[in-house]
């Protein structure tokens, strides 16, 4: 569980309430349901003319991830590797295949056997980059839809405030309505403007995150499969991975994959 992601959301509305609070409002004063109609669900059903009805659907799943904290396992694929390295100078290059099915990861899995078939090294990388590039856009297609509702609910806030001061015009000879009319209408600004910032382009951010560090992690396993299919040193080969990693992750397993 990420708890950053609650933290995020549960923060964000304490500071909006305190917000509303110190200034003199009231909760009652910036809940209105007609407003949430407008905003949240017309910006949605939007979404169902702008993307495929897949993508409209499976929004609020991908949505999800943004409370999970990935592992990539970039701490197991230097150790996995190098033991890999290892096997294959001692044993040599088609001793690896004993052990393929056993591996967890389907992307080092693709990589080791074409090694292990005796494929060349550029055409190792040229699959292998592929494969990942068609992942990463795979990501960046869930990403950028969900970026367009970021994009569509201020403009659905501004529609019904638009909506709310032609409802309050009309009713102009109510001097006494004309306050409390116009701070209807502003809610659903303040609405579309709550669900851009706080709610939607928060979760595209934290998903890109998410999404580079799986980037990385497949690179990893990129370098790792050519220097297997190179016969570089393992000592050599796990310090090329090791870069890969954070100051303290390196730390914890530096000492045992460079031990002599």
């Amino acid at each position: 569980m990420d708890f950053a992601t609650i933290i995020g959301l549960i923060g964000g509305a304490a500071m909006i309430v305190m917000s509303v609070m110190t200034s003199g409002g009231s909760l009652g004063g910036i809940i209105d349901i007609p407003s949430v109609f407008m905003t949240v669900g017309g910006s949605y059903f939007a979404m169902f003319i702008a993307a495929p009805l897949k993508k409209a659907l499976g929004l609020f799943k991908i949505m999800g991830r943004a409370f999970k904290v990935p592992d990539f396992g970039e701490k197991n694929i230097v150790i996995n590797m190098q033991a890999l390295s290892e096997k294959a100078r001692r044993e040599g290059i088609l001793a690896l295949e004993d052990g393929l099915d056993d591996l967890d990861d389907p992307f080092m899995k693709t990589g080791l056997r074409l090694v292990v078939d005796g494929t060349d090294g550029n055409i190792i990388r040229a699959i292998m980059e592929n494969e990942m590039n068609q992942c990463e856009a795979r990501h960046m297609e869930w990403i950028s839809t969900i970026n367009v509702w970021a994009g569509f609910a201020p403009g659905f806030g501004m529609m019904g405030t638009v909506v709310g001061l032609i409802g309050m015009l009309r009713n102009l000879e109510d001097k006494s309505a004309l306050g409390p009319n116009m701070a209807v209408a502003l809610i659903t600004t303040l609405y579309g403007s709550m669900m851009a910032n706080w709610l939607i382009s928060p979760f595209s951010t934290k998903l890109l995150a998410h999404n580079a560090r799986e980037m990385r992690a497949k690179e990893m396993v990129i370098e790792g499969v050519l220097a297997i299919q190179a016969g570089e040193n393992p000592r050599i080969m796990a310090q090329k991975l090791l870069t890969y990693l954070d100051p303290a992750t390196r730390k914890a397993i530096e000492a045992d994959v460079l031990k002599d």
